[in-house]
């Protein structure tokens, strides 16, 4: 099924080229029809010169956890992501280093991407109309996000909301994929049959390392970034954002570290919040493993066979009021009556403030329980 967003086709801009000649990246090698375009050219800057300098992964290697128990600590942030009883995590200490991941997963081919500067981890299907796009990094960042590149036609792409910014594909939007950081062992323990992307990756990078040492300090300004910051929150605060109903919504760690469990209503739709402690930020310390405990979340649909269920924090629990069962971080109930149930996951992601907020200025804040 294809599950990328048809386009509007956009008409060519006549004064593209006085544009990109004041525009602070160059459009050198790139066969890319720059005359499409839905930003402005002096929205972009250089992250890093030369598209794939920050190599992209092609040919995904994977391994079990008897290998990768020997070099990814329990704590360590991964990726995890499952698509119809098939589950892989994909560590950070490995994305770091390269930013995209393109895969194939429950006969779904799948983009699992992460940008260290905005703590950005979006899973996407790279179909879009019929066709799978294979997508590198461009070099280029607008709002300090990660640009992404297709090998197919050269379009440039915001990783941050998987929309086509520039060529032929421009007002493209591929599907988001419902994917969590989450820390190695709670993967290990939702997924016993899932797999683990080893680091064989063709490349030589020190995994296990932060190039970004110190980087998420909350009050610390974010990188190549030029726009105004909403003063609301501290630019890297993280927050678990979502889209509800046209609405978007920020849920702030610092609130869901002390309750633990949020039980919301947007309109006519309902989605809980679950918190827990454990998983470590991989932008803090030198070495991932060393790094300081920010935690991990989840965001479902609260119904099971039509009833809306509400969940409270119980000691280290998230327990549901109505059958008092016992439910882990990725949504699935692990004790109790309704024990095997898994809910629907909600597509979130647990971005840095500045980021989300440069994206969806109308952002509304959870203010927490009063």
């Amino acid at each position: 099924m294809d599950s990328g967003a048809t386009r509007d086709l956009l008409a060519p801009d006549p004064n593209f080229q006085e544009e990109l000649d004041s525009a602070g990246f160059s459009t050198r090698g790139w066969t890319t029809d720059f005359s499409l375009h839905s930003v402005p050219y002096d929205e972009i800057r250089v992250g890093i010169q030369g598209r794939d300098r920050i190599p992209p992964i092609d040919r995904p290697v994977f391994t079990d956890f008897l290998n990768a128990d020997s070099w990814l600590n329990p704590e360590e942030p991964v990726i995890a992501l499952e698509i119809g009883g098939a589950a892989r995590a994909y560590p950070l200490q490995v994305l770091i280093w390269h930013e995209i991941v393109n895969d194939s997963l429950g006969g779904t081919p799948v983009s699992v991407t992460f940008c260290p500067l905005c703590n950005s981890a979006v899973a996407f299907d790279r179909r879009l109309d019929g066709v799978v796009y294979d997508f590198g990094t461009s070099g280029n960042l607008r709002n300090s996000d990660l640009i992404m590149w297709d090998r197919q036609t050269e379009s440039w792409w915001q990783q941050f909301t998987g929309e086509a910014i520039v060529g032929e594909l421009t007002g493209g939007v591929l599907a988001m994929l419902p994917a969590s950081i989450i820390s190695y062992e709670s993967f290990k323990s939702a997924y016993p049959a899932g797999d683990v992307l080893s680091r064989e990756t063709g490349h030589t990078r020190d995994y296990g390392s932060n190039p970004y040492g110190g980087y998420d300090k909350i009050d610390r300004p974010p990188f190549l970034y030029d726009g105004e910051l909403d003063g609301r929150l501290e630019p890297k605060e993280r927050v678990v954002a979502i889209t509800v109903e046209d609405s978007d919504i920020a849920f702030p760690f610092s609130i869901l570290e002390q309750e633990r469990v949020v039980n919301y209503s947007q309109g006519e739709s309902s989605l809980v919040v679950f918190f827990q402690p454990g998983t470590k930020s991989a932008v803090d310390s030198g070495v991932i493993a060393f790094s300081r405990d920010v935690g991990a979340t989840g965001v479902f649909d609260p119904s099971v066979d039509g009833e809306v269920l509400t969940f409270n924090a119980m000691g280290d629990n998230i327990v549901d009021e109505q059958t008092g069962s016992i439910w882990n971080i990725v949504g699935e109930a692990i004790r109790g009556p309704l024990a095997g149930t898994s809910l629907t996951p909600i597509v979130h992601a647990n971005h840095f403030w500045f980021s989300w907020a440069a994206f969806k200025p109308e952002t509304v804040i959870y203010q927490g329980q009063p």
